[in-house]
C-alpha cells in the first residue's frame, strides 16, 4: 500500500522527517518496503520579494524588476506585468531547472541583463494556464526553496500489507 508522506503529516502534529517516520512504522509492525521522493522536476527555484518594477528601458511591452532572495537582489526582465513590489514571487537563478528540462541562465534581453526568471504556474509544472507571475502567499518567507512551499515534493511510503 502507498501512503503520500504530505497526507501522513495533515493528521500527524510533528511529523519527523520521511525516513524517521518509516522506521517508526515498522517499529509498530508495519512493514515499510520503500520511501521514495517525488518531484515534479523544479531544481534551484527560491521564493523572492519584488522590491521594484519599472518599464524595461528598449523595449514597450517588458518589465525590469529588482528581487530580493534575503541578503541579495537581482534584477529580472520579465514579460508579465500583475506583480508589484511587496509581492512574494517563485524566482529561478542561473543553474535552475524547471519541469520539461528547461535550464535557467543569466541573458541579455533588449540590451538589459536579467539575472533569472520570475515564474508562473505553467513554468513551473503546476498549471496548464496562466495570468501572469505566479503570486505566492504574504507571508511566505524570501530565499527559501519553492518546492516545500508550493507542494511539489513528497515522498511516497510503500508499506507491505500483513495477513494481520
Amino acid at each position: 500500500m502507498l501512503y503520500s508522506y504530505n497526507w501522513l503529516k495533515e493528521y500527524l502534529e510533528n511529523a519527523p522527517p520521511a525516513g524517521v517516520l518509516s522506521e517508526r512504522l515498522t517499529m509498530t509492525g508495519t512493514e515499510v518496503e520503500s520511501v521514495t521522493g517525488t518531484s515534479i522536476g523544479i531544481k534551484g527555484v527560491v521564493t523572492a520579494e519584488v522590491v521594484s518594477v519599472e518599464k524595461h528601458p528598449n523595449a514597450d511591452k517588458l518589465k525590469f524588476c529588482e528581487v530580493k532572495t534575503g541578503e541579495e537582489t537581482f534584477g529580472i526582465v520579465c514579460g508579465a506585468s500583475n506583480m508589484k513590489p511587496g509581492d512574494k514571487v517563485a524566482l529561478a537563478l542561473p543553474g535552475a531547472e524547471l519541469p520539461g528540462g528547461v535550464k535557467i541562465k543569466k541573458t541579455k534581453i533588449r540590451g538589459v541583463e536579467s539575472a533569472g526568471m520570475m515564474c508562473s504556474e505553467v513554468e513551473l509544472g503546476i498549471k496548464d494556464t496562466s495570468a501572469g507571475i505566479m503570486i505566492l502567499d504574504k507571508d511566505t518567507p524570501a530565499g527559501v526553496e519553492i518546492n516545500p512551499v508550493i507542494g511539489t515534493s513528497d515522498y511516497v511510503i510503500g508499506a507491505g500489507v500483513t495477513p494481520n
